[in-house]
This record gives C-alpha cells, sequence and structure tokens, in this order.
C-alpha cells in the first residue's frame, strides 16, 4: 500500500469526512461525543476556530481519514496541544491511523507546543491504548467509569500524555 498524503483540510472536505466519522461517533464506543450529533454540530466541532486545524489523510482520490489538534485548554493551559483521530473503517489496520499520530506530533511541536494530551482515551479502546503507548504517551490519570461504553458498561477513562 502506497503511504496516505496528509494535508490541510478545508470545509469542503466534510462531505467526505461527515460519513466515516459519523459512523464512528454513533458507535457510541469511543469517542465521548454524542452519538445522534448531526453533521453541522459535527463539522463545527471538528473544525474548530484557530489555531485550531484539521488535517485529511487520502488514498489516491479518497479521503479516508481525519485528525483535529489545537489547544487542550485555553489561555495558561495553551502551551500543551489536544488532537483526535478519525479512520475510515475499510482501511484500518494499515498504519494510516499511526501516520496521523505521528504527523499530528510533528505539527503540534512545530506549532509550539510543549506537549501533547489526550483527555478521554476509553480504556476499551484497546487499539489506540496500544498505539499512544508505543508513540510515547504515558497514562497520567484515570477515571473510574469515565465512559458508558454500549456493550461493556463503564469502563475507566485514561487521560495519556507525552512531551513534545
Amino acid at each position: 500500500m502506497a503511504a496516505p498524503r496528509i494535508r490541510r483540510a478545508d470545509k469542503s472536505d466534510w462531505q467526505q469526512i461527515w460519513p466515516f466519522w459519523h459512523e464512528i461517533v454513533a458507535a457510541g464506543d469511543t469517542y465521548a461525543y454524542p452519538p445522534d450529533i448531526d453533521s453541522a454540530a459535527g463539522r463545527a466541532l471538528w473544525f474548530g476556530v484557530p489555531p485550531e486545524q484539521t488535517w485529511v489523510a487520502e488514498l489516491g482520490s479518497e479521503l479516508v481519514a481525519t485528525y483535529h489538534l489545537g489547544p487542550n485548554h485555553a489561555g495558561p493551559g495553551s502551551h500543551i496541544a489536544n488532537a483526535s483521530y478519525m479512520v475510515s473503517a475499510g482501511v484500518r489496520g494499515l498504519g494510516i491511523g499511526r501516520t496521523m499520530v505521528v504527523h499530528s506530533i510533528e505539527q503540534a511541536s512545530e506549532a509550539g507546543y510543549r506537549g501533547m494530551q489526550f483527555n478521554a482515551v476509553a480504556a476499551s479502546n484497546l487499539g489506540a491504548v496500544r498505539l499512544y503507548s508505543d508513540l510515547g504517551f504515558e497514562v497520567v490519570g484515570r477515571i473510574p467509569g469515565g465512559f458508558r461504553h454500549p456493550s461493556q458498561g463503564f469502563v475507566e477513562l485514561l487521560i495519556m500524555f507525552r512531551p513534545l
């Protein structure tokens, strides 16, 4: 498989992002977004406002993944980045998620962030926890029962961090 091309997204990309973004969110097993979120609210959330950035990964002419990067908090906490990733089901397991996380770390570092923090990683999302750990993130906090998984019930929510 050829490596995906990663580029900055523009709002016209939402038409291609929405189907897989919505499928992931509607499943309710990885993100703490409302499963019934509509397209307009999803787009507003995913594209945010500067300095937030949205990126996409393309294979050929197909948009297959996206990530959102921005400050984890405002003001005195704005030097720590936060990112979220969505990979279309048809290309999972091909390393695209890893490529995007590495890319987001590079972009965050170039933007001057001093670290990256994930606030809400469901412990049941074993692939994400393993990937983030492999890339140097450590669990710095745990919220028992912090995520309501649709089939596993209340599972631990992890806060993961790595310096940049």
